[in-house]
């Protein structure tokens, strides 16, 4: 939770409060990565510098949350964490993977460095900001070779 209250900038609400975070949790077919500063699984002393979260449905996967602490960005864990994600989709016969960003995200330049592909739009879809209302971005990424 440390991460996701500085992760996501407020003016958008993209963050989740630590209720729908353990109440996602609780439900079957979902998972959840943390990194060290490295990106990896951390050791017992090492800081939580990110996160991802996802949840399952039969073969198809979508990327919930992944978020890095501002202070680790740019520094390859978001990348790391993703790349992690997709080898346990791939090794859990995931056929493809989705996920969804608000347009203007900066995070879509590592999405899409990593193989996903947008497949929609939804225009004004996320409301409750301060900048107005955004299009959402729908992309996907096929894990079968």
């Amino acid at each position: 939770m440390d991460v996701m209250e500085v992760a996501f900038d407020p003016a958008f609400g993209e963050a989740w409060t630590r209720r729908q975070v353990s109440d996602s949790l609780l439900m079957p077919n979902t998972y959840y990565w943390i990194a060290g500063p490295d990106g990896r699984e951390p050791g017992d002393s090492d800081p939580i510098t990110g996160f991802a979260m996802s949840r399952c449905a039969v073969d198809e996967e979508e990327l919930l949350l992944l978020a890095v602490h501002p202070d680790f960005r740019r520094c390859g864990i978001g990348r790391a964490l993703l790349g992690r994600f997709i080898i346990n989709c791939r090794e859990r016969g995931i056929n493809r993977v989705f996920l969804e960003m608000r347009d203007g995200n900066p995070a879509e330049k590592l999405y899409r460095a990593c193989g996903f592909t947008q497949i929609g739009r939804r225009i004004n879809y996320y409301r409750n900001t301060s900048a107005g209302p955004i299009d959402a971005l729908t992309f996907s990424l096929n894990c079968i070779d």
